[in-house]
């Protein structure tokens, strides 16, 4: 089954083009990996699917049509993103951040499930998430974005800013995740390397056009050649 189908899909700024005929597929409890330079456009592809730049073309969430949905009704149908930069509230504790995610006020299997991932954040929960390191921050913010059990998880460069321990870490808990769940993941990351352990299938993004993808298998023989393009 196809959770996320894009087809000719165009984004803009203003009047700018920044995407230019995208047409790509996440399955179910697949992932799928975006990897590109800086400024190829990789998050603008993330904010087309919630719905939060102008975008032309289709984009179908379990064969529906999301044109017609605000970017709130998008989560609600079980879209879900963590976005580059964390973007934590930093006068609210952990705890409140994580739950500012959830659909309901009833979240606290939830919330568990978020702890057991992250038992670092566990044990920070009554902290404002200012005084937390980058590390805990970046997994408060993963752990947001579980908190409404999305059907496709959206992650901004997941990477940028950690120290490669913390790394480690997220990337267990992201393989956790996809061993535990159908839960289909679209991945955005400049760390190639990570994407390609990480994603059943990979797109090349650069100045705004997909220029190549397939299965991770295919791609990681080209991983030198892309290392160097990149």
């Amino acid at each position: 089954m196809t959770v996320l189908e894009v087809r000719n899909l165009k984004a803009y700024y203003d009047k700018a083009l920044v995407l230019r005929n995208i047409n790509m597929e996440v399955g179910n409890g697949e992932t799928v990996a975006v990897i590109g330079p800086n400024g190829a456009g990789k998050t603008t592809l993330l904010k087309a699917v919630v719905g939060t730049v102008h975008t032309t073309g289709t984009i179908l969430f379990q064969n529906e049509d999301l044109s017609k949905y605000k970017p709130h009704q998008r989560i609600r149908k079980g879209i879900s993103i963590c976005p580059e930069g964390k973007k934590l509230f930093p006068y609210m504790t952990v705890e409140e951040n994580l739950r500012l995610g959830a659909l309901s006020k009833d979240c606290d299997d939830q919330l568990e499930f978020v702890y057991n991932l992250f038992p670092e954040i566990k044990r920070r929960r009554n902290s404002l998430s200012r005084l937390t390191s980058g590390g805990e921050q970046q997994m408060t913010a993963i752990g947001r974005a579980l908190m409404s059990r999305p059907k496709l998880l959206l992650l901004d460069e997941p990477s940028h800013g950690i120290a490669p321990v913390v790394l480690m870490r997220i990337r267990d808990a992201i393989k956790t995740i996809q061993d535990g769940s159908d839960m289909s993941i679209l991945l955005v990351e400049q760390n190639i390397r990570l994407a390609l352990e990480l994603a059943d299938q990979v797109n090349i993004l650069i100045k705004g056009e997909i220029v190549d993808s397939g299965p991770t298998s295919n791609i990681k023989g080209l991983e030198n050649y892309y290392l160097g393009k990149i």
